[in-house]
């Protein structure tokens, strides 16, 4: 007899020290996690440019970094999918979308140290200590992945203000809604 996994993939789970990442941003810049450590926390997000849950969050995404940018919180977006597969996931086309914060390209598999599954899958990243975060929240950012004016629950501004206001974030995971991750 044998053990099977049903696993493919390790997540990190909500309190685990955030993985480290450094990957190229659509400035041609690499933008690094550890470049973040003056800031509260981090938004991180795996998202695309292909799938359509990815395309119907797209203004929400845009939104919640302007609103949560200046409070210590900007947004990070990272695109896991290979562009050889999906054409309009390619990184000329990522630095088309023009976004205000980074987009960058996981050409590295940083989506299989966070256990991403899905585009998008958020993963609320907090300072902890001098030099790392941990997770505090993992999944969907609301309950409405295709209609933005249908949200009753904003699982992860509502983490956000739990933080800002020094309370528990309840819930801590969600499930992330959207297309599967096509790798590299």
């Amino acid at each position: 007899m044998f053990a099977l996994s049903l696993v493919a993939m390790a997540q990190v789970q909500v309190g685990d020290v955030a993985p480290a990442f450094k990957l190229l941003n659509t400035d041609y810049t690499e933008v690094a996690l550890d470049d973040y450590k003056a800031q509260e926390g981090v938004i991180l997000i795996f998202t695309c440019n292909h799938c359509p849950y990815a395309k119907f969050y797209e203004e929400r995404i845009k939104q919640l970094h302007s609103a949560y940018k200046s409070q210590g919180f900007p947004v990070v977006a990272i695109n896991p999918n290979d562009s050889v597969k999906y054409k309009e996931d390619g990184f000329s086309y990522m630095v088309d979308k023009g976004y205000e914060f980074p987009y960058l390209l996981d050409n590295e598999g940083i989506y299989k140290a966070y256990g991403a599954t899905k585009t998008p899958h958020v993963f609320l990243l907090l300072k902890s200590g001098a030099d790392k975060f941990k997770v505090g929240y993992i999944g969907a950012i609301d309950d409405s992945p295709q209609d933005a004016s249908e949200v009753q629950l904003k699982y992860l501004e509502n983490a956000i203000k739990a933080v800002k206001n020094g309370t528990a974030i309840n819930p801590t995971l969600t499930k992330a809604i959207g297309c599967s991750i096509k790798p590299f």
